[in-house]
């Protein structure tokens, strides 16, 4: 009598077993017990007002020694006749512009003003007028001698470091779309130096784009005055006997008009208040850095603390393994 095989029942056994979930056990050391977070604070408690209150003092101390800056504003329109609806050369513009003159009686648009108010060749001279090098770099200045610091001339100031750091940190400017006004401002630690420089840029600024005005209005006339002399079709020499008479126009609005350029709706003042540092702000920072600062501090130590205490453990586990 055969033996019979139970291989068929084998992939039943098999099947069954695969249908079985699988259970792993999950060990207590990995549950997240906030109850033991907060006895860890709670012990700790000492050390953390302990971190807070040193980094949020530091922060007040630090904040109470910065500079403070003020903010003086200037409030401007555009004078250019092209943006004001002022005066213009009506019909002969076209053959103005084809002989290079100026279609306008106006000082400049408003780009062409913010346009030459940044560029370096304006802001050295103003630098140079004002005596501004000393003022910017005054770390580096001897007021009693009147002389750098630093022997070596290659180490002083240069006007290239004077213009970058007058326009990226002092002067600003910004214009609204909708009204077009321009808002000029100087950031700096004196107050009343900052509205004089803010004032005084405008006023250098009108002067600078009036006096190229004349100039090129000058040379327009000259240059007129050739072709006159060089056609004998008497309607073009009616037609730039009108462009001289429209460029003696603009050099006269150019002697008479002082704001050439931007008319000051509201100069500059004083300020009394600074714009920063905003030290309530830097202390609320830094006691709040302080708090997250001392609680992970905490928390490494507790991790430090436990690390050494598993090497420990280990460590006496295998004596008393190698003892046995």
């Amino acid at each position: 009598m055969t033996k019979k095989s139970e291989r068929p029942n084998a992939p039943c056994d098999a099947s069954l077993q695969m249908q079985q979930p699988v259970y792993y056990p999950i060990a207590e050391d990995d549950e997240i017990d906030l109850l033991e977070y907060w006895d860890l604070l709670w012990k700790n408690k000492g050390l953390i007002v302990a971190i807070t209150s040193l980094i949020t003092a530091v922060a007040i101390v630090a904040a109470l020694l910065m500079t403070p800056i003020y903010k003086a504003e200037v409030l401007l329109a555009s004078a250019s006749e092209k943006e004001g609806g002022g005066l213009s050369l009506g019909g002969l513009g076209g053959l103005a512009s084809l002989v290079g003159v100026s279609g306008s009686l106006g000082g400049g648009g408003t780009e062409e003003g913010l346009a030459v108010l940044k560029s370096r060749l304006f802001l050295n001279d103003f630098f140079i007028k004002e005596s501004l090098l000393p003022v910017l770099f005054v770390e580096q200045w001897n007021e009693s001698s009147e002389q750098w610091h630093e022997s070596d001339p290659e180490l002083q100031p240069t006007p290239w470091q004077a213009y970058e750091f007058f326009t990226k940190n002092i002067l600003t400017t910004s214009v609204d779309k909708n009204s077009g006004m321009i808002n000029l401002s100087i950031n700096w630690s004196d107050p009343v130096l900052a509205a004089s420089w803010a004032n005084k840029l405008v006023v250098d600024l009108n002067e600078y784009m009036r006096r190229h005005a004349i100039e090129e209005a000058a040379r327009s006339i000259d240059y007129l005055n050739q072709q006159i002399n060089q056609t004998s079709v008497l309607e073009m020499q009616q037609m730039l006997y009108g462009l001289i008479e429209e460029e003696t126009k603009k050099t006269m609005l150019a002697n008479v008009r002082a704001e050439y350029t931007f008319k000051v709706i509201d100069p500059a003042v004083v300020p009394e208040r600074k714009i920063k540092p905003k030290r309530a702000l830097i202390a609320v920072l830094g006691m709040v850095l302080g708090f997250f600062f001392a609680v992970l501090f905490v928390f490494f130590r507790e991790f430090i603390r436990k690390a050494k205490q598993a090497r420990l453990s280990d460590s006496n586990n295998v004596s008393s393994e190698g003892l046995d």
